[in-house]
């Protein structure tokens, strides 16, 4: 009996939270997988490791400053080295069976795209390149013939529990958020709150863009967002819910009333296991459930009063148009800012909401038809958003 060739693979964001989950998978079922190229933004020691551990074919750094140190980290061991921007979309873009986009924010677009033009499976762990091309960006899976399978866990939980059933049987789904480290506290004291206050998050590990936005609920504005686009389904039957355990991750109502969750351990493997077994499933190391030890779920409606990050999402999806990509290219700018300390916690939503205003006032209002002008939308409104800083600097300091 001849085994079945090994499925090939790319890690794009191969040294980021989802993407040595993914490399911790991969480790685990190497019979399985062959790894083509594993790409990282400018970490050349950790990708170093990377490539090593998985005998990876090439390594590429986004970053061409770090190229050198790649190529000296990985010298003699027949694995392959680039650097650059364009070098990291070339590797995005190589023939393979499968895919994991984790690249953090719009920098991830141009190679997720890529990867979904070869026309394979591509795990989108990258919520931003939906809510920055939208339908543009659907449109480039479905002509491409390429399959997407999401890897937030709240998504592939909604994608389990909808069992292939037609979305029009859907009357709701249900995202749950954490609530994040601020979830009880005032809203004048979360106003005030600092970065490393922000950064301990009380259920999930994950890097520092996507913590942010937990504490402020942007990042459950964006996977509303995300969903709309995903699951085709319209605004108005997608919804929150804060359930601070983190054990249910999605719930899909029908119309007869009955609904199915996505339950599992607060664990990226899960997700991302369905993502790279699909449509089988392997093994994994995450901790199992224990409903009688964790004793009681709970669950509250989201305060958009003390968290105006979500309702400003809610508001940019119902909107359409250009509102998403506006939205997303001024938060980036404004947790980077945060991150560096110029801007205090309350000033993210405040410099969101003045980028979507201003976009309004220069006529950025048409959703972009292609994934280019999808890019030039997104450098036009950082610049709306960056505009802005000083006066938020002003307040903070």
């Amino acid at each position: 009996m001849t085994a079945a060739p090994r499925r090939r693979v790319t890690v794009l964001g191969a040294t980021g939270s989802v993407g040595l989950a993914t490399v911790d998978l991969l480790e685990r079922h190497a019979a399985l997988f062959a790894v083509e190229a594993v790409v990282a933004n400018s970490d050349a020691a950790g990708l170093a490791a990377v490539a090593r551990r998985l005998n990876a074919r090439r390594a590429v750094v986004a970053d061409a400053s770090a190229g050198p140190a790649l190529a000296a980290a990985l010298e003699g061991s027949g694995v392959a080295t680039s650097a650059g921007a364009e070098a990291a979309v070339e590797a995005a873009g190589l023939p393979v069976d499968w895919t994991m986009a984790a690249i953090s924010g719009a920098a991830g677009l141009a190679p997720t795209i890529a990867a979904v033009r070869q026309g394979g499976a591509v795990a989108l762990a990258t919520k931003e390149c939906l809510v920055c091309a939208g339908a543009a960006f659907m449109r480039e899976v479905a002509a491409a013939g390429a399959t997407l399978l999401p890897v937030d866990s709240e998504h592939n939980a909604l994608l389990q529990a909808l069992g292939g059933q037609d979305v029009d049987d859907v009357e709701r789904m249900t995202l749950t958020a954490s609530g994040g480290p601020f979830r009880t506290w005032e809203a004048e004291r979360i106003a005030r709150a600092r970065p490393e206050d922000a950064l301990r998050h009380p259920t999930w590990s994950m890097g520092a863009k996507i913590t942010i936005d937990s504490a402020t609920l942007m990042n459950k504005g964006l996977e509303l967002i995300e969903a709309h686009h995903l699951f085709a389904i319209d605004a108005e039957r997608l919804d929150v819910v804060v359930h601070p355990q983190s054990v249910i991750h999605g719930l899909v109502t029908f119309r007869d009333g009955a609904v199915t969750a996505g339950l599992a351990a607060p664990d990226m493997r899960v997700p991302i296991a369905h993502a790279l077994g699909h449509p089988q499933r392997l093994t994994t190391p995450a901790a199992r459930l224990d409903l009688a030890r964790i004793g009681s779920l709970t669950f509250e409606a989201p305060d958009v009063g003390r968290f105006p990050a979500l309702r400003l999402a809610r508001e940019a999806l119902a909107a359409g148009g250009a509102a998403a990509t506006v939205l997303n290219a001024a938060n980036e700018v404004a947790v980077a800012a945060f991150l560096a300390r110029e801007i205090g916690f309350g000033d993210i939503p405040r410099l969101v909401e003045d980028a979507l205003e201003a976009a309004d006032r220069h006529g950025l209002t048409a959703a972009p038809e292609t994934i280019a002008e999808a890019i030039d939308l997104d450098i036009e409104s950082r610049g709306l958003a960056s505009g802005r800083l000083p006066e938020a600097r002003l307040r903070a300091h």
